[in-house]
């Protein structure tokens, strides 16, 4: 059942019965956190529910989260990639809360905040980021990451041309879709990870969160979403996996490498030893060049950049590890991250330079573009050996 109070607010019912209010809101509307504050003063509910998930909310109530971070582990852990594009999508949110005026998530800190003076429990609705990001990443090959990084590195300069005229479209839209519009648009299938899934979460998440009188919170972009879940019965379980890669890809994985091998090894059995050499030396210097290019373009350190050229043609042909890693974990051990670096880390993002200048930051930006460098490497070298292959076995 539902009935609407106005834009920003719709009544619903669960199949038992019980009242929610559902306060769709813009992340950094001043308004949006005033409407908040307003509805639950008046409603008084039993439960406040949030668009937020645990690592979402620990990142706005508690300062000295980020103090914390092994950053050894992150790497190891294979998480980079994860961090980068979360501490991206923290930095246009910020960013974007400053210009206006107001805190980050704002509304949500309001909805907790005046929750907890009326003696309401409060929720956490949404679905994991990590998880979130993680099954996109199931979906996008190396170029789609790319793109991806490199919007939402844009995200970070666009933000000076955003007016308050625009804030009210964002109502409409959630903070991940208004930056990744451009992806979304190549990728259309992101938009069911990151806006429909989410969407049947909250609504779950939300029609069977405890009490009698809810009020629920989130981003007005999902209220459409919501509402039309609300009477389907979601398997939460099912959205929190993070499916495993496909078999089609996993034998690429292996298959490729082990394709570059047969290739050079033909090629010396076929052409002679100089067509082999000269294999292996477009292999190495395609690889070893531009993963070393990722680490320049990073400011790592003389070693890191050094040791990214050396990994990068092996670790090409080994699924199981990648430059990236190598480089990041030797940028790591020759500019550890200091405790001032996990200080400022949080200012250090609202500015590209502070992203170069961080070494927390520095390290993943490492990472990223040293494994960015190391795959175009892979991609450029393997027509130049088949090219080497073709005319000695001719």
């Amino acid at each position: 059942m539902e009935s609407v109070d106005n834009n920003n607010i719709v009544q619903l019912e669960t199949a038992d019965n019980r009242k929610v209010t559902l306060v769709g809101t813009a992340h950094v509307s001043k308004e949006s956190a005033d409407l908040v504050e307003k509805v639950i003063h008046e409603k008084k509910p039993d439960t406040v529910c949030v668009e937020l998930c645990l690592s979402r909310f620990q990142t706005i109530r508690q300062k000295d989260r980020w103090q914390n971070m092994d950053i050894i582990k992150v790497i190891k852990e294979k998480k980079a990639f994860l961090l980068f594009s979360n501490l991206l999508l923290a930095s246009f949110q910020k960013r974007l809360a400053g210009k206006f005026d107001i805190k980050p998530g704002e509304e949500m800190l309001r909805a907790i905040d005046i929750g907890e003076k009326v003696d309401a429990k409060i929720h956490l609705a949404d679905r994991e980021i990590r998880i979130t990001l993680s099954r996109a990443w199931r979906i996008m090959g190396i170029w789609e990451k790319t793109k991806l990084m490199f919007q939402l590195v844009m995200s970070i300069g666009e933000v000076d041309e955003i007016s308050e005229e625009d804030i009210e479209k964002m109502k409409q839209e959630d903070v991940l879709q208004t930056i990744l519009a451009d992806v979304e648009k190549t990728h259309p299938v992101l938009r069911n990870i990151l806006i429909d899934e989410r969407d049947k979460y909250l609504a779950q998440k939300i029609k069977t969160a405890q009490g009698n009188n809810i009020v629920a919170v989130v981003g007005a972009g999902h209220v459409p979403g919501i509402k039309r879940y609300w009477d389907t019965n979601i398997d939460i379980d099912a959205l929190e996996q993070i499916p495993p890669k496909s078999k089609v890809t996993g034998f690429i994985k292996w298959a490729f490498p082990a394709a570059i091998v047969a290739l050079i090894a033909f090629g010396f059995f076929l052409g002679g030893k100089n067509a082999g050499a000269d294999m292996i030396k477009w292999w190495v210097l395609a690889n070893g060049i531009l993963a070393g290019l990722g680490a320049v373009i990073a400011l790592a350190h003389p070693a890191t950049i050094i040791s990214s050229i050396l990994a990068a043609p092996l670790t090409s042909l080994n699924p199981m590890i990648a430059a990236g890693w190598v480089a990041g974990l030797v940028e790591a051990f020759f500019r550890k991250p200091k405790v001032k670096d996990f200080e400022n880390l949080s200012e250090d993002i609202l500015s590209l330079k502070g992203f170069w200048k961080n070494n927390v930051t520095r390290i993943l930006l490492v990472v990223v573009l040293t494994n960015i460098g190391s795959a175009v490497g892979t991609l450029v070298a393997f027509p130049l050996i088949l090219k080497i292959f073709v005319s000695g076995a001719g």
